[in-house]
């Protein structure tokens, strides 16, 4: 397509026609060549659109955590918990969760008797470690406080928890505290300490139904009481 202005030329008459005035076009100075028509970004509008990037990586990604935190670490060990807690119910067979304070492992034991053994579920086969920078720094049984070594907590058929309470705390020194209601079930999940349970803990002759034999304990692991790693 042709672009500029019109301009009248007169013609001379033919065969006895009388003059026509006729426009013909003509290309104007101050029309731009086809040719120098913009078929992509200029380098200052890709620069504006590298910076405004920049600033958004800036802004969002330092809130983007690549690992786990505390209350996503929380909420699953909520989950675990609710699992052995509705396995020991529908099993109607009472069950274990054993935490290794100094190790920061949990793991589940199916209690038969006096004799334990691990569960047939795969995803039980090993123990469980929780995220690197994230430990157990207390755990409750009742009054019973436990600073280090192995906690176990005991789930009973009828979908009864001892009292427990455990805290979790990461690299930064932020605290968790998860505290289980033995009466209601109720888990309470806290950035603050929490009151220990004011219901009582499992009277020590239910608690002799659920132990293993007199080597259980220290023992524990040389009976098989802990998965294999």
């Amino acid at each position: 397509m042709v672009t500029g202005y019109w301009s009248l030329e007169k013609t001379p008459p033919r065969d006895g026609l009388c003059r026509a005035v006729c426009l013909h076009p003509s290309p104007s100075p101050f029309t731009s060549h086809p040719l120098r028509v913009a078929t992509g970004f200029t380098i200052l509008e890709m620069l504006i659109v590298l910076f405004l990037l920049t600033v958004v990586v800036a802004v969002v990604f330092p809130r983007i955590s690549l690992t786990e935190d505390l209350s996503s670490t929380g909420r699953k060990l909520v989950g675990v918990l609710r699992t052995v807690q509705g396995l020991a119910t529908t099993s109607q067979k009472p069950l274990k969760l054993y935490l290794d304070i100094d190790q920061g492992t949990y793991w589940m034991m199916l209690v038969e008797g006096k004799e334990e053994r691990i569960p047939l579920d795969p995803a039980w086969k090993i123990p469980r470690t929780l995220p690197e920078s994230i430990r157990f720094t207390e755990v409750s049984i009742g009054q019973d406080k436990r600073f280090s070594g192995r906690v176990d907590v005991s789930f009973f058929a009828n979908g009864r928890i001892e009292p427990v309470t455990l805290y979790l705390m990461d690299a930064k020194n932020n605290l968790l505290g998860l505290a289980i209601d033995s009466l209601t079930g109720r888990i309470r999940v806290s950035d603050e300490r929490l009151d220990p349970p004011l219901n009582p803990i499992i009277p020590d002759r239910v608690r002799l139904l659920l132990k293993a034999n007199q080597q259980g304990g220290a023992g524990a692991s040389q009976r098989g009481l802990v998965p294999n790693q």
